[in-house]
């Protein structure tokens, strides 16, 4: 994949993983027949892989650790990213999500930012460019359901205190704090922490799962590879491509944002599947390419995400859910093509993310949702 954006490539060590200063720029009861009571047992067992399986989505999805004696070796493979939030003016931002129903959590919403590519920069550093993909992803009080909402790259939106521009301009012209702050802006939904994915660095998980399966609606083609109509089995050199295209498909970018979120669901559903979990040298391999490929905000420790992880447990592939925000079309600003947002539905989604009640509303954005066979 190709994008303007580079980020910084590392594994950190200890419990904080390594620090990176940020600069200016990018988851019947028992019968007597005892037929039946083979039944339960299998499906204890399935829990009991769930339970498992969890750990490592969460990881996945929101680099954490899954367990304590795995938190130096999976969390302490996590960069950190500094100072994302220590300038923003409280009495600015948003009040934090206030759930309709009551529940034992806090709603937690992360900004996950998205580049094709990670230099070599220098220890500490965090490299200029743009943002490739921008994605608020909600974890609900009730700790059932989960939700990411991708926001076009081209979404022409107000950054404050330069105007109007092209969203992912932001992290240029500001960094992840700007970045944070637009989108802030922009939803009216707080964010409690910040996520950068090394796109490229994350395909190395797909040879470390002998491989994952996509779904192409149409036959298409890029660089070396055909992507054939029905099922396709990427290896990680076949998702790079797969992942890169957006030329030769209707939807242009907004297919390529689809690509994305349907390549994330078939790594979770492969971290879920019982082939990984019974070859702990390959679950340790794909988790060890995903730490390696993420950074976190320097608020969110190794047993910060431990807890989180636990915490998650019941969440399995199929509670999450994957949106983009509305949008009216594309246009034109002077020389650059950009996405212009649909803010009377955008604001009804938001709305539900501040009252952390999107996914008992979420038949209201069918349109927006990702197809189960995207091009």
């Amino acid at each position: 994949m190709r994008s303007d954006e580079n980020g910084a490539s590392g594994h950190g060590t200890g419990d904080a993983g390594r620090v990176r200063d940020t600069a200016p720029i990018p988851l019947l009861p028992a019968s007597a027949d005892g037929a039946e009571e083979a039944q339960p047992r299998r499906r204890g067992l399935r829990r009991v892989l769930i339970s498992l399986g969890v750990l490592a989505l969460v990881l996945a999805v929101l680099v954490g650790g899954g367990m304590w004696f795995l938190a130096d070796r999976w969390g302490g493979n996590i960069d950190r990213v500094s100072g994302v939030f220590a300038d923003l003016e409280a009495e600015a931002r948003p009040a934090p999500a206030t759930p309709q129903q009551s529940a034992g959590e806090d709603p937690v919403t992360f900004l996950l930012v998205g580049s094709d590519t990670r230099s070599e920069g220098g220890q500490g550093a965090d490299p200029g460019g743009r943002s490739d993909a921008i994605m608020l992803a909600r974890l609900s009080a009730d700790r059932q359901h989960a939700q990411l909402i991708s926001i076009p790259r081209d979404s022409w939106v107000e950054i404050p205190g330069h105007g109007m521009n092209k969203i992912n301009a932001s992290y240029a012209l500001g960094g992840p704090s700007l970045l944070v702050q637009t989108v802030e802006q922009l939803t009216q939904v707080r964010i409690d922490h910040y996520v950068a994915i090394d796109f490229e660095g994350l395909v190395q998980v797909t040879d470390d799962l002998g491989g994952v399966d996509v779904v192409v609606a149409e036959t298409t083609r890029n660089g070396p590879y055909t992507f054939t109509a029905g099922v396709n089995h990427l290896n990680g050199d076949e998702a790079r491509w797969y992942l890169a295209q957006r030329y030769g498909l209707t939807g242009g970018d907004f297919d390529r944002v689809k690509r994305q979120q349907q390549y994330l669901r078939a790594m979770f559903d492969k971290l879920f599947s019982a082939e990984t979990f019974t070859s702990p040298p390959k679950l340790d391999a794909a988790m060890l390419a995903v730490t390696s490929a993420v950074s976190v905000d320097e608020t969110l420790s190794n047993a910060d995400l431990v807890s989180l992880a636990y915490s998650m447990r019941g969440v399995t592939p199929g509670d999450i859910e994957y949106f983009t925000a509305p949008v009216l079309g594309t246009g034109m600003e002077g020389p650059a093509s950009v996405v212009y947002l649909d803010h009377v539905t955008a604001e009804r989604m938001w709305e539900y993310l501040r009252s952390d009640s999107l996914a008992q509303n979420a038949d209201e954005f069918a349109d927006e949702a990702l197809p189960d066979v995207p091009r």
